[in-house]
């Protein structure tokens, strides 16, 4: 459901601590993600924001299977 052909939004996905560790589900940061949720609302930060629109896919869910082989064959055309 990749809506945009602009740049991937690569924080929220590879590098933001809380949503990447609350996607591997570590506690702790599932703790903090949800109160960041409860504040910014269901898209979260702007980088949530931004992966959601992205994807269609909220901060707090895996992207499906489909978009990550989608995402990894435009990494590797991009090289």
């Amino acid at each position: 459901m990749v809506e945009n052909k602009e740049n991937p939004p690569v924080f929220c996905e590879k590098l933001c601590i809380v949503c990447k560790g609350a996607r591997e589900g570590n506690g702790i940061c599932k703790t903090i993600q949800n109160i960041e949720l409860k504040i910014f609302g269901k898209n979260g930060c702007i980088w949530g924001a931004a992966r959601t629109k992205y994807y269609g896919v909220t901060p707090d869910k895996k992207l499906p299977d489909s978009l990550q082989r989608n995402k990894q064959k435009q990494t590797h055309k991009k090289k």
